[in-house]
């Protein structure tokens, strides 16, 4: 999947949240938490670690919205350390069931917030590739919802969100 159009639409839409609301200070770090809680409540819609219970994942539309979310704050934190030069989609680590997937996407970000080289963005989006392949997501999929949620932060932040 070609990034390049993907990061243009995310750094105009972080521009204009961060116009929106004032902010002047570096938030690389808050931005970094950031996809952390949006990969756990990626994880949590899909419930695949929920082992003591019988209740299966959310709905299909619910999980692609939780995983772009997760992309939302991917192509930001990518965007902060100028490493938007990222043009497609590194190619998917080999599969793994979903929770070693999310448990190894979880230290790949960490690796990422506390060393920004694009060889530890470029992991942390293969692990997110690896999860679309496990999910049945497409890449075609991935950018449409992108493009839906991308209008709704818009409408979001016009409406005092």
């Amino acid at each position: 999947m070609e990034l390049k159009e993907l990061f243009k639409m995310q750094e105009e839409l972080d521009r204009f949240i961060q116009t929106n609301q004032g902010i002047c200070e570096d938030v690389f770090r808050k931005k970094g938490l950031a996809l952390l809680v949006e990969l756990a409540e990626l994880a949590n819609e899909t419930r695949c670690f929920k082992f003591w219970s019988t209740k299966g994942p959310s709905d299909r539309a619910v999980i692609l919205e939780e995983y772009v979310d997760s992309i939302h704050f991917l192509l930001s934190v990518g965007i902060e350390k100028e490493l938007t030069h990222l043009e497609t989609w590194p190619k998917p680590v080999s599969e793994k069931d979903l929770t070693e997937l999310f448990l190894s996407t979880q230290s790949a970000i960490h690796k990422f917030i506390e060393d920004y080289s694009m060889e530890n963005y470029q992991e942390i989006w293969s692990w997110y590739g690896a999860i679309a392949v496990e999910l049945g997501f497409t890449y075609d999929e991935v950018l449409k919802a992108y493009i839906a949620k991308n209008q709704t932060n818009y409408d979001r932040q016009n409406e005092g969100y």
